[in-house]
């Protein structure tokens, strides 16, 4: 079946303003978003620019808007959108490098504020792992499953109006930590979320959790570190 593509371009090394190229080209209801991106690449515009690696929905590299959603390229089928008609364009709230491809250096900033990696200076049981009980796994089990692709961040209207929001990604990999029976640094990173620029900020519109292409319960992890922080002390927020 025919299928129109209408991609996003902006290449500021030629100056020209931001605008919309249209391809058509013949697609199967099982192809991907990203093989038609590819197929534009390989046989019409050599220039167009977008970023993959794995193709398979785990390294979270090919996240862009597909028909006004956040979605990973790789995992989107043409018979998926219910239409011939895709528009794709570049994720909002961060910079546009080239045509698909955004500058991600603000996203994994705030990423990396929220010490994403345990911390642990105790020493461990002689011989043994640290070990944990299934029932504390759990606490924790569904942020493990973030890839880091921005998809949660830059669909939250929130982060699009303050780019100094913390953001759904940090907050969700933060999550992961507090919560894991075996870290020692849940103290510092609750006192980056209860700034003015972390969870407080958040208002609850569930925009990361149906942006999420893993099925993370984004909006109760978000929630869950507000209640970390009432239980801190009552005065975590401001």
């Amino acid at each position: 079946m025919l299928t129109t593509l209408k991609i996003y371009r902006y290449d500021p090394e030629n100056g020209g303003a931001p605008h919309y190229d249209t391809f058509t080209l013949e697609a199967q209801p099982t192809d991907r978003v990203l093989d038609l991106l590819e197929r534009v690449r390989d046989d019409h515009d050599g220039t167009l620019a977008f970023r993959r690696s794995c193709a398979h929905g785990v390294c979270g590299s090919d996240a862009m808007r597909i028909n006004g959603r956040n979605y990973l390229a790789c995992k989107v089928l043409v018979k998926d959108l219910g239409t011939t008609e895709i528009t794709i364009e570049p994720l909002l709230g961060l910079p546009v490098k080239k045509d698909l491809v955004v500058d991600m250096g603000p996203f994994f900033d705030h990423y990396r504020e929220v010490m994403p990696y345990l911390v642990n200076d105790e020493e461990p049981p002689e011989g043994k792992e640290r070990l944990q009980t299934p029932a504390e796994r759990e606490l924790f089990d569904d942020t493990t499953k973030c890839i880091l692709c921005a998809a949660c961040t830059t669909s939250c209207p929130v982060f699009w109006a303050n780019g100094n929001y913390q953001g759904p990604a940090a907050i969700v990999n933060a999550h992961r930590f507090i919560f894991d029976s075996r870290d020692r640094a849940a103290e510092p990173r609750l006192a980056v979320l209860a700034r003015q620029t972390g969870v407080w900020s958040c208002r609850t519109a569930f925009n990361c959790t149906e942006a999420c292409p893993r099925d993370i319960k984004v909006t109760q992890a978000i929630a869950e570190v507000k209640r970390a922080l009432v239980r801190r002390k009552p005065s975590a927020r401001r």
